[in-house]
């Protein structure tokens, strides 16, 4: 049947299937939902590291959202019947999760319960990717193994642990919703070989290198939030100049030097060794790179505003607290993340990515005393050179 001609079934790809319109339509809803996981780090007028982390752990849980339905469109195509009417589904249940983001510790009154809503929602949405996967392999024994066993180990006890969460606030809430988070990706981790498996390994490592797409076009979109509202002024404009200039180096970073073998070798592979490849180097290796972009973004946001608000702060000021190690740091978790990504698909780790991402990690201390257009200025020229380095020391290799 023509793939365009819509269908109540569920129709299994193939090995030369590639990511659908459909598959891109429903990644919209994620770029809102990153959105508002910066604009939930941001949120405080003295960000703390425990506001940090606790923002982190919602970003993981819709990581979690996302790449299952990355693994789902592998098998079955996106844009028939049975699967788009699933992902229209989803998308309205993220946005309502998305929309709750902002109250997710701190529940504003006069509206419903967000905490709550957030956590039902959420577990709609792991629901219908078991019962849409289930659907998809009448025949798959081994699979259909496999998805009782998450539902009872990955899905059921999580989803009960965010529920008492929501009964919490604080520090409290925060420990109890990371301890549901880390029991779900420790046992799909245990399964990881069991039943699971890519189809098609360019779709896969395609739909991967989407969302790092979004994640990078957020911090773009972080620039122009970083000075809405102010003049717009030679300093500004230098410093949007070197925010695009550190996006461009992470681009290229992953686009030139990690996604392209990532795919190669994850075509050589078959069967389990393929399945276990798929899910450490991208359902895992790429939440710690999502998460460090939008730390980058919040550093960006914050330095770009900062420069831009003359009223309250001088040129020469530097950034302060958390977000000082923060965009530097998001810059090291995403070059960590590539060298894992490399070690992974072919044994052998990258020393520029190495130590340029540990570099950045321990770079806090350096950027609260510099100017933070000078901060901003050192770090694009950092990882624009660690960029030149590795594609350098790469091709010596070859």
């Amino acid at each position: 049947m023509p793939a365009g001609k819509s269908s109540s079934r569920l129709i299994p790809t193939g090995d030369d299937h590639r990511v659908t319109p459909a598959e891109l339509f429903f990644d919209l809803v994620f770029v809102y939902a990153i959105t508002q996981v910066t604009a939930l780090m941001a949120a405080p007028a003295h960000l703390t590291t425990g506001h940090l982390f606790a923002s982190l752990v919602v970003l993981a849980l819709l990581w979690w959202c996302w790449t299952c339905y990355a693994w789902l469109g592998n098998v079955v195509r996106a844009d028939t019947g049975g699967l788009l009417a699933v992902l229209v589904a989803v998308m309205a249940v993220v946005l309502v999760v998305s929309l709750a983001i902002p109250e997710v510790y701190a529940d504003r009154s006069g509206g419903v319960y967000a905490p709550l809503v957030f956590v039902l929602c959420y577990g709609a949405v792991r629901l219908l990717h078991l019962v849409a996967y289930w659907l998809s392999a009448p025949e798959d024994q081994a699979l259909r193994a496999t998805l009782r066993r998450i539902a009872l180990t990955s899905v059921a006890p999580p989803f009960a642990l965010l529920l008492v969460g929501t009964a919490f606030h604080g520090k409290v809430q925060i420990l109890i919703w990371a301890a549901a988070m880390l029991i779900d990706y420790s046992m799909v981790f245990m399964t990881r070989g069991s039943g699971w498996r890519v189809a098609s390994p360019g779709h896969f490592a395609e739909r991967h290198g989407l969302i790092v797409i979004i994640a990078l076009g957020e911090s773009i979109v972080a620039l122009g939030v970083g000075m809405a509202g102010y003049a717009l002024t030679g300093p500004v404009i230098i410093a949007a100049t070197l925010g695009i200039l550190i996006a461009a180096a992470m681009w290229w970073m992953y686009f030139r030097k990690v996604s392209e073998p990532a795919e190669h070798r994850l075509v050589e592979l078959e069967g389990d060794e393929r399945t276990k490849l798929a899910t450490d180097a991208y359902t895992y290796l790429h939440m710690p790179m999502i998460a460090g972009v939008v730390l980058t973004a919040l550093g960006v946001k914050t330095a770009l505003h900062q420069i831009a608000d003359t009223k309250h702060y001088d040129l020469a000021e530097p950034l302060h607290g958390v977000v000082a190690f923060a965009l530097p740091g998001g810059v090291g978790l995403y070059l960590l993340a590539c060298a894992a990504i490399l070690a992974r698909v072919s044994g052998r780790g990258s020393l520029v990515l190495l130590i340029g991402g540990g570099l950045c990690l321990v770079a806090g201390p350096l950027m609260t005393v510099l100017p933070a257009l000078a901060a901003l200025a050192l770090l694009a020229a950092a990882v624009a050179g660690m960029a030149a380095l590795h594609s350098r020391m790469a091709r010596s290799t070859v």
